[in-house]
Formats: structure tokens, C-alpha cells, sequence
């Protein structure tokens, strides 16, 4: 049986170990510590806890079978967090010389359900190990391996951070002018309303669809807008550093007084009325 730890059974990791198991995956994880919304995620994915340690040591006892037999395949490490090429670089290089491999990945798309899968970009210096990782599709993954000119690790998480400056840059443009226009007064927010309705419906359905979805994983947001600064570098990047301090603000403000909150809700809800 094909094994796989998931080191974080999260939303997206106790779905995609949901996908992974019903085709007939073994998956493990740790859950000490974890909420029980976590653990009862992780069960209902059929994930089995697994302490930390035990982790290491399958990962460590399977390395080092695969050191004395060329049948035993490797082990390979996937990285799959929204880093910048860098970070993932430095991480790359610990497994240098090692029977271990490791792969670069980004996810791009939410958790998988029913029909839907997020698409996993994967990229590596091996053109053979990303032939093998591709093989997970079997087990109900969406992979796409990245070859081609230049390629290799980091490239992967470049691609990440390229669509989720677009996605998630966007929506905090959006969500930066809204409060501007309502801070300089309630009228200049409904007049952006109105000629966003009148000139660019499209941008209007978008912020309708977008910022409800956004305002409770804000938190989350935030290391990924530091990455993706640190991705594009300086100048540029500090677009992506006011940003992550706008989630933080939005993050704030459903700790604290929720104003900034009302006032995304009230512009959406009227936006909502003009596009449907």
C-alpha cells in the first residue's frame, strides 16, 4: 500500500487526504496539539494520527532501506506551503547528497471536493522524480509537472506566489480603496459603488464574489503577502508589504470594534443588489 504523511491536517491537507484515501492510500498525520475541528477533519478523511516521532522514524528507517537496495524507491519530501523560490531553495538544500528527495510544489485552488481538485504544480532538478510524483494522479490528484527551459526547484513556488499576487493582490486593492473612499466619507464609498456599477461592472461582481471569502482567512494572508514581497523584492515588493498590513488590519478588526468589517459588508451586499 502506497503511504503518505501529511504533516498538517488543515482544511486542505484532511481534503486532500480525504481524496487520497478513498483511492486507496494510506495517509498519516500528527494531530498532537491540534484543535478538535482538526482532529475531527483528520478522522473524517480516515487519517491516522501518527506522534511526530514515529513520522520521522518511518520517514528516516525508509531511507534507509532504500540506501541498501536499489528496488526500494526513496522517500520524497514535498513541499507544498506558499513560500518564496528562496525560502524553498534553503529547504532544498538540506536533502543535498541525501537518499531522501525533495520536490517543490505549489497549490493553486481551494480544498478538493466532490468534482473539483486544486491543481498541484510541482517542480524539481529531476525530470524523473516529477515523473514519479506525477504517477499520485492515480489517487485522485491534480498534478502538473514543471518542465521546460530554466526549470527546476523554486520554480514551482515562483508560480504560486505569481497567481496568488494577482488573485489575493487584487483583492486587497479592492478592499484597500473601499475603506479609503469610506474613511474620506460614507458618500464617496456609495459614489464609487454607483460609477463601479456604471463603468466596471465586471470589477464590481468580482469584489462581490471575492472579499466576503476573504475577510475570515485575512490572518492567513498575511505571512503569504511578506513571501510574495520577498518574491518580487525591492520597490515592487513593497506593494505586497502594505498588503499583508491591510489583512492584518482586516484580521484586527474582527477581534476588535468590526467597523472595517461593516463597512466591506454594506459595499458587497450593495454590490451584490447591482450585479444580479
Amino acid at each position: 500500500m502506497t503511504t503518505i504523511a501529511i504533516i498538517a491536517a488543515g482544511a486542505m491537507g484532511s481534503a486532500v487526504g480525504k481524496v487520497l484515501t478513498r483511492n486507496g492510500v494510506k495517509v498519516l498525520t500528527n494531530l498532537d496539539n491540534r484543535s478538535e475541528a482538526t482532529r475531527r477533519r483528520a478522522r473524517e478523511a480516515g487519517m491516522v494520527d501518527a506522534e511526530a516521532f514515529a513520522l520521522a522514524e518511518n520517514f528516516l528507517k525508509e531511507s534507509a532501506a532504500s540506501t541498501r537496495s536499489a528496488s526500494t524507491p526513496a522517500p520524497v519530501y514535498v513541499d507544498c506551503n506558499a513560500v518564496n523560490p528562496a525560502t524553498v531553495k534553503q529547504i532544498a538544500a538540506l536533502f543535498t547528497d541525501t537518499s531522501p528527495k525533495f520536490i517543490d510544489a505549489g497549490i493553486i485552488g481551494g480544498p478538493p471536493h466532490d468534482s473539483y481538485s486544486p491543481t498541484f504544480y510541482a517542480s524539481s532538478n529531476e525530470d524523473s522524480l516529477l515523473d514519479s510524483f506525477a504517477k499520485l494522479s492515480k489517487y485522485g490528484l491534480k498534478i502538473s509537472a514543471l518542465k521546460g527551459e530554466g526549470a527546476g526547484i523554486g520554480d514551482a513556488s515562483a508560480l504560486k506566489m505569481s497567481y496568488a499576487g494577482i488573485t489575493k493582490g487584487t483583492t486587497g486593492l479592492f478592499t484597500t480603496m473601499i475603506l479609503a473612499a469610506h474613511q474620506s466619507s460614507p458618500a464617496t464609498a456609495d459614489a464609487l459603488l454607483r460609477e463601479l456599477g456604471e463603468s466596471q461592472p465586471a470589477f464590481l461582481k468580482r469584489i462581490a464574489g471575492v472579499i466576503p471569502p476573504m475577510v475570515p482567512k485575512a490572518y492567513r494572508w498575511v505571512g503569504e503577502m511578506e513571501e510574495i514581497s520577498g518574491f518580487v523584492g525591492e520597490g515592487e515588493g513593497d506593494i505586497y508589504r502594505g498588503l499583508a498590513q491591510l489583512y492584518s488590519r482586516i484580521e484586527r478588526s474582527g477581534k476588535e470594534d468590526g467597523k472595517d468589517l461593516e463597512v466591506l459588508a454594506k459595499f458587497v451586499a450593495e454590490a451584490k443588489k447591482k450585479t444580479e
